[in-house]
């Protein structure tokens, strides 16, 4: 049976790997990797000499002589899960494409350490990965503008103060972010405020990054009282009756009973 596994390597810390991790960088016949002289420290460090191949998004023939050749490979991205915001999920689509089977192990990724040190809501979020460039990127920030739940992003830090302006522009000044950097790294730092006091607080920006946004607030559309009270009306309904349906249809208390005891007198 062939097999492809996804082994998540450490953000930072070399001691974040788990011992399953470096179980499977052992006994597979190749890692393929997006930069085989970061994935080599990882693995010069912990003893393992297993042959590596460089697979990225401008290497795809490799990929697919890689599976062509191998029953048993690895793929790791330079920190985190593969497949998040990397090639790894087209190397993916080729191996299920050719058979294999394909296993991800668990493992480090920034944006959930990110997203629960923040202080932020976390039971409902989106990740949105790093924003595409030119109209694809407009799309999406559009799209965010109509977004209820936490948003997690990734930014580089020469692309940071431009990210903030836009998301300045759509959730305005005083809406709440975090951001974090260089977690599990010496100068981890996670910070919490408002969008316009990051913009402040990062004008030279160093590492990469994760923005947390917080929950949108949407304000409900509220019924149209006067709508509902005709459509109940001819439906029989008058004076309390009324009022008490208009009140369970979303209409405030007060402009229910208006709206009942107004046709009622009429």
């Amino acid at each position: 049976m062939r097999k492809l596994v996804l082994v998540p390597t450490p953000i930072g810390h070399l001691a974040d790997v788990t011992l399953r991790a470096l179980e499977v960088l052992r006994q597979v016949e190749v890692v393929a990797c997006e930069d085989t002289r970061r994935t080599a420290k990882l693995l010069r460090h912990y003893g393992i000499a297993t042959p590596l191949v460089r697979v990225d998004q401008h290497t795809p023939d490799r990929a697919e002589r890689l599976l062509e050749e191998h029953a048993y490979v690895a793929y790791a991205s330079d920190a985190g899960t593969p497949g998040i915001s990397d090639p790894g999920a087209e190397l993916v689509a080729r191996a299920l494409a050719k058979g294999f089977r394909v296993e991800v192990l668990p493992g480090p990724t920034a944006f959930v350490p990110a997203l629960v040190a923040s202080g932020l809501p976390t039971a409902r979020f989106v990740f949105e990965g790093f924003l595409p460039t030119g109209r694809a990127r407009r799309r999406r920030l559009e799209a965010l503008t109509h977004e209820e739940r936490t948003v997690v992003l990734y930014e580089a830090p020469h692309r940071l103060a431009r990210t903030l302006d836009d998301l300045i522009a759509i959730y305005g000044p005083d809406h709440p972010v975090a951001l974090a950097r260089e977690l599990s790294k010496k100068h981890e730092e996670v910070w919490r405020g408002t969008l316009a006091a990051a913009r402040a607080r990062f004008e030279r920006p160093r590492g990469e990054f994760v923005i947390v946004l917080g929950p949108r607030e949407v304000p409900e559309e509220r019924p149209d009282a006067a709508a509902l009270a005709a459509e109940l009306g001819e439906a029989g309904l008058s004076g309390r009756a009324l009022a008490e349906a208009l009140e369970a249809r979303g209409v405030p208390r007060n402009e229910a009973r208006r709206w009942a005891y107004r046709k009622e007198k009429a």
